[in-house]
């Protein structure tokens, strides 16, 4: 049993016919019926019921197509593995997140990882803001993290979203029942956020946006994240100023309205590496990267907002 063979049989059985499973592995009708001819002579049994007209499965390819998909999955998997040995993209790549924006973008990230880089394991570390990322990037402890602009020098980054800021509040507050909200309505209301020693990028553009609006916002509590936040959102302790993708979480109690007026910021996230750093498993995740999460078109440069 040759994996040209069972290639060959899977292409027919998903096509029910020679001449299209043909063109689909690039070879001609003929060599393909041979390789059908020979699978069926080594296993004992017949694989398809033909007419001129029909092609089908017998019971007996019925019960081997499962065996064969998966055969060959791990055939590619086997040869995608020595490929990563060959080309040095076999280790660990470190990635900071924190926030909504990365909730949304890092499963995409992850899940093509491990599908294009099965030499490569991505360890996660949650709960790392922009500040402490930048950091650790810095000091070679991270070797990739979801970041807001600018970066420090040293850093290179490329924007990977275009985040809006918007408000949570409880279903029952009064500003629920407007379908948008000036910065400037928010001035004696209670605030939950991020803590500030964890450097939030949010934090930091929803306080400065409360102070272009003319006051100081009222912090009531900090969250260690997002999901957390909303739930004291819920409870009413406050009002949340989060990103948009913040409203993927779904909690009782809990509705988002947008924010409007001239000082309200879009805050890029971009995904941040140490400039210089040439490892194969970082560079290889970085292609992978840039097909997933490719830089929308209304991103600025990120290699100019560097602080």
């Amino acid at each position: 049993m040759e994996l040209r063979h069972l290639s060959g049989f899977v292409a027919v059985a998903e096509e029910l016919h020679f001449g299209r499973a043909a063109e689909r592995l690039h070879i001609a009708q003929s060599p393909l019926s041979q390789q059908i001819k020979l699978l069926e002579r080594d296993l004992g049994v017949k694989l398809f019921d033909r007419t001129t007209r029909t092609v089908r499965l017998t019971a007996a390819g019925h019960a081997l197509l499962g065996p064969a998909r998966h055969l060959l999955a791990e055939a590619s998997a086997v040869r995608r593995t020595v490929q990563a040995a060959h080309l040095g993209e076999v280790g660990r790549v470190t990635v900071g997140f924190a926030g909504a924006s990365s909730y949304s973008a890092l499963p995409l990230l992850t899940r093509a990882v491990n599908s294009e880089l099965p030499g490569i394991e991505l360890v996660l570390e949650g709960q790392t803001y922009t500040g402490e990322a930048l950091g650790r990037i810095a000091d070679g402890s991270l070797d990739v993290g979801f970041v807001a602009l600018p970066v420090r020098r040293g850093i290179t980054a490329r924007v990977v979203r275009m985040e809006r800021l918007v408000l949570a509040l409880p279903d029952s507050h009064p500003l629920a029942r407007q379908d948008e909200v000036h910065f400037a309505e928010l001035a004696h209301e209670p605030f939950v956020t991020f803590p500030v020693a964890r450097g939030s990028a949010v934090r930091e553009a929803m306080v400065q946006a409360c102070h272009d609006a003319g006051f100081a916002p009222r912090i009531a509590q900090e969250a260690p994240d997002s999901y957390n936040m909303l739930a004291l959102v819920g409870a009413g302790v406050g009002l949340a100023v989060v990103v948009a993708s913040a409203r993927a979480i779904h909690l009782e109690h809990v509705v988002f309205r947008p924010l409007v007026g001239d000082d309200v910021p879009v805050l890029p996230i971009a995904l941040g590496w140490r400039t210089g750093n040439r490892s194969a498993p970082l560079q290889a995740v970085l292609r992978v990267a840039e097909e997933v999460l490719p830089t929308p078109p209304d991103a600025p440069d990120a290699a100019a907002l560097v602080s």
